[in-house]
């Protein structure tokens, strides 16, 4: 088994005198999916974040590639998210002033990628998803679902090595939910990106090759998923 592109040990982090992880770990290699369980309050968003490097834990080690994400400047850490990692939240996120097309293209300008590349590789992604046909309407002339596969699209435009999916689905009826998971897990698959997917629904879980529970700010792995 190849080894860890992203790893955990001992995370701790407190939000005053609230604990949101009290020695938490985690572990996924390259073209992995693992979800992260828990109900709401546990930790998990928390565990997610400090993975991405968005907080720093207050003790314990997050390490990419075999190196600490300590030893990086918030320059760094940003540069990072930008480059490696890409990011689909509940609610999308997207930039309602731009097109759905220069929503997913944004990632690639942000890393001076010349605008006619850019463009040529967000339509792309946005066949591959099959919502290209909403390119050029901004986020409020789209269904939820439809804005879900936008976000998707951005978060692949770069060809990240790890994607952190953040209840990618909880806004959305079962459904359409499916489909999206569905995309998501297939995309990953073929590009070979792990994906680090928070969710507190079974079916969503079901998606993953492994689970890991968070529960009062602490990890507990479970069986692989059939």
């Amino acid at each position: 088994m190849s080894a860890p592109i992203l790893a955990a040990t001992g995370l701790r982090k407190a939000y005053g005198s609230t604990k949101a992880l009290d020695g938490a770990d985690f572990s996924i290699r390259p073209g992995e999916i693992v979800a992260v369980m828990g109900p709401s309050g546990s930790g998990k968003s928390t565990l997610l974040h400090c993975l991405a490097g968005i907080v720093m834990s207050d003790a314990g080690r997050v390490t990419y590639r075999n190196r600490a994400m300590s030893t990086l400047s918030d320059a760094g850490r940003s540069r990072l998210r930008r480059s490696d990692f890409g990011f689909v939240f509940q609610f999308g996120q997207l930039v309602p002033e731009l097109t759905c097309l220069q929503n997913v293209a944004l990632p690639l300008w942000l890393n001076g990628t010349p605008r006619k590349d850019a463009m040529r590789r967000a339509l792309a992604w946005l066949e591959r998803l099959e919502t290209d046909d909403v390119s050029r309407r901004r986020p409020g002339e789209i269904s939820g679902g439809q804005g879900q596969r936008v976000a998707l699209a951005r978060a692949l435009v770069t060809e990240p090595r790890v994607l952190f999916a953040d209840e990618p689905t909880g806004a959305l009826d079962s459904l359409t939910g499916e489909l999206v998971l569905g995309l998501l897990t297939e995309a990953a698959r073929e590009t070979g990106a792990a994906v680090v997917l928070v969710t507190h629904e079974p079916r969503v879980a079901a998606h993953s090759d492994r689970e890991i529970v968070v529960r009062d700010g602490r990890t507990r792995n479970m069986e692989c998923a059939a």
